[in-house]
């Protein structure tokens, strides 16, 4: 395909999304502090991470302190070739740690690896993770200037769901990576990672267009990437949830 074949291709995604511009500035890319009369992130919405009736998030691994490349090198060192749960003897080929800016502001996280992801030990990588990179060009970046990452690090034999040894065993290394890179927005990809993150068991269809405090960053849960490609007509709810992704970063 030519450059002006990917470059209609991107142009039209981007009017299925209903893009109206993408900010150009790149003052609004650069991590800044929160001015100090700044409105602060919306609060979680009241047993929003009671309904399940869960435990709060477990404490994270203990990491080495400094930089936030070295603190993510310390928590996969941790992790190591991990044999906590059953994951490891199901088929899977290598852990799928998590890909980006270290210093990120804004952070994806989603449920899993998929057979692509475990090959190539990337997470999205495959006709989901495709159109992901362009839901995150759609408001004006890349892929290397956010952080992707997943609630489970090993790929569920068949992609089914992780069971819950699974996600305890797994999640608070994710909840370490999050504290390392310290993101401004997390946005969770899908049911199960938003459910996971926000200890509920809401459906998403409920839980995206609102906003949630979660370890220091603004939380928006938004349909997964897989679950646009079954079905197209919710991408423009993609797109709103996104320009508030951009609107949070700084951008117009």
């Amino acid at each position: 395909m030519s450059s002006h074949d990917d470059l209609t291709a991107h142009l039209e995604f981007f009017a299925q999304l209903g893009v109206d511009g993408v900010s150009r500035d790149p003052r609004w890319r650069t991590r800044a502090e929160p001015a100090a009369d700044a409105e602060p992130p919306q609060e979680r919405p009241a047993g929003a991470a009671e309904a399940a009736g869960g435990p709060p998030p477990a404490a994270p691994p203990a990491t080495e302190a400094g930089p936030p490349a070295g603190a993510l090198a310390a928590i996969r060192a941790e992790i190591g070739d991990c044999t906590r749960c059953q994951l490891h003897g199901m088929g899977r080929r290598q852990i799928v740690f998590g890909v980006g800016n270290p210093e990120a502001r804004l952070m994806f996280v989603g449920e899993a690896p998929g057979a692509d992801e475990d090959v190539q030990g990337i997470p999205f990588v495959g006709r989901a993770g495709q159109l992901l990179t362009k839901i995150i060009e759609s408001i004006g970046l890349t892929r290397d200037e956010v952080y992707i990452a997943n609630v489970i690090k090993c790929r569920p034999p068949q992609n089914r769901n992780p069971e819950p040894e699974e996600v305890a065993t797994c999640e608070p290394f994710l909840f370490a990576q999050i504290d390392a890179i310290r993101p401004r927005v997390i946005v969770a990809l899908g049911k199960f990672a938003a459910q996971t993150l926000l200890r509920t068991l809401d459906p998403i269809s409920r839980l995206r267009g609102r906003t949630y405090d979660y370890r220091g960053a603004t939380l928006i849960p938004t349909f997964h990437p897989a679950y646009l490609l079954r079905n197209p007509g919710s991408k423009r709810d993609v797109w709103e949830d996104m320009k508030q992704v951009r609107a949070l970063l700084g951008g117009e």
